[in-house]
């Protein structure tokens, strides 16, 4: 099982805010388990925090703006994105100004600190959601879409078209969230000289400089407003009839604009707070339908909280009905797991499959069939026997007894042709023979029930 992840230690990175032209100062921390990643304003009274998730997110124009109370944070999605490509699960950043620096346009230099400070496992498991079935979100007025589909791992496909005989049709793919520091991580951002003017008129960009982005000249204008523009932004002047790139440092790749756009997207994903597992793909992408996306994943977690275990009937179990029966007492009829399709050392899955003829529904009842709730406990107590057994020298030799069970739900029906698969996790080590579980009962994607138990371990022979 995957664990959390954090920084071994702190690094900082300082340079001028894209929009607000501002000196500013940005700090990653490690934090604790099941943090998340917080953003916190050490300039502002109080120093307040904010959550980096994709409700807070209050504009999405020309970046990724948080904002709750006074609180608003701009420009995150370069330092969002190098976190969660590179595997950081709980992380406090703290800036003193209302952006994160633009240093050279790309997540490159978060990369380089990530990997010069280290990276720490943590205790907990790592909390991924799996994709289940396709998702989608569409922006009909600007053809945007965002499409998310089962994979056994993360990889993302973006495609964009361009108004643009430089930057036309391109799409860019990673694969493996493994190479995004040298495939993606360089990308920097770009603007067309067209929305420059614009930009400087709505007050932004005031650190824009040739240095942090790439900048596409395509239409032909006068030498005199191609001088001012260079004046405004404070870049050297041009000639107005050499169209094409303009930037210190030459393009990294040919599609180096796409991937950027990618790269944006994973940013904006960071704010869903799980990983993923999935295939993504992106047309045309934007930060307002990348956040779009972010929210409706929010939704779609909270609708299944608790993910249900994935099932392959194909596949052999860790566990047969044989090797229960060595382990368990239980037998005919009340052994309930049929076979073990994970073990670890704190989780446990088991499956049971109900038939019309099980013994329980002759009178439970005769004219509507349904499990009885206390032995879909009684089977999730048993899948907990089998994982504390697990851990013994001899299992055989030992027994486990219910002690204690709390916090019981039983959320919908068991009826004949369900198959049950059990969840249970330790929720503390193993003590003086005492071991307190949390177990879920599944029926395909939704909880049937669920349960916090105490059990007590005795050596019987």
């Amino acid at each position: 099982m995957s664990k959390q992840k954090t920084l071994k230690g702190s690094f900082s990175l300082c340079g001028k805010g894209l929009h607000t032209g501002l000196s500013l100062t940005v700090t990653f921390n490690p934090a604790p388990e099941n943090t998340g990643y917080k953003i916190q304003r050490i300039d502002l009274d109080g120093m307040p925090i904010i959550q980096a998730i994709a409700e807070n997110v209050i504009d999405t124009q020309r970046g990724t703006v948080l904002g709750k109370g006074d609180i608003r944070i701009s420009t995150i999605e370069h330092g969002m994105a190098a976190l969660y490509a590179m595997g950081i699960d709980n992380c406090l950043i703290q800036v003193n100004g209302p952006e994160f620096p633009i240093l050279d346009g790309s997540a490159a230099l978060y990369v380089d600190k990530i990997n010069e400070v280290g990276i720490e496992k943590q205790n907990a498991p790592k909390d991924w959601y799996i994709i289940r079935h396709k998702i989608e979100v569409k922006d009909e007025e600007t053809g945007s879409c965002i499409t998310i589909l089962p994979d056994e791992e993360f990889s993302l496909t973006a495609m964009c078209s361009f108004n643009s005989k430089f930057v036309s049709s391109q799409f860019a793919t990673l694969d493996c969230i493994d190479k995004f520091a040298t495939d993606i991580a360089p990308a920097r951002t770009f603007v067309f000289v067209r929305d420059i003017e614009p930009l400087l008129k709505a007050n932004l960009i005031k650190g824009g400089d040739l240095d942090n982005a790439i900048v596409i000249y395509e239409m032909q204008t006068t030498q005199e407003r191609l001088d001012s523009l260079a004046d405004m932004i404070h870049v050297e002047r041009r000639d107005a009839t050499e169209l094409g790139y303009i930037q210190h440092k030459p393009l990294v790749w040919d599609n180096e604009c796409t991937r950027h756009k990618l790269l944006d997207v994973i940013g904006d994903m960071a704010l869903i707070g799980k990983p993923i597992k999935g295939r993504i793909i992106a047309t045309r992408p934007g930060h307002t339908i990348n956040n779009k996306f972010a929210r409706l994943m929010r939704r779609e977690i909270r609708k299944h909280e608790i993910q249900a275990p994935i099932y392959d009937p194909n596949e052999a179990p860790l566990m047969d009905n044989i090797r229960i029966r060595k382990l368990l007492p239980h037998r005919y009829p009340m052994q309930l797991v049929d076979k073990v399709i994970s073990l670890g050392a704190t989780s446990i899955v088991g499956v049971k499959n109900i038939t019309a003829n099980e013994p329980f529904f002759v009178g439970h009842f005769p004219q509507e069939p349904v499990m009885p709730g206390v032995l879909q406990i009684e089977a999730m107590a048993q899948c907990g026997g089998l994982l504390v057994l697990n851990t013994l020298e001899e299992p055989e030799r030992w027994s486990t007894y219910f002690m204690k069970i709390d916090d019981v739900k039983f959320r919908q029906k068991v009826v004949p042709g369900d198959t049950l698969l059990f969840k249970v996790d330790l929720l503390a080590p193993l003590r003086h023979g005492i071991s307190s579980m949390k177990g879920y009962v599944f029926v395909g994607d939704h909880v049937v029930s669920e349960a916090t138990f105490t059990a007590q371990i005795v050596k019987n022979k």
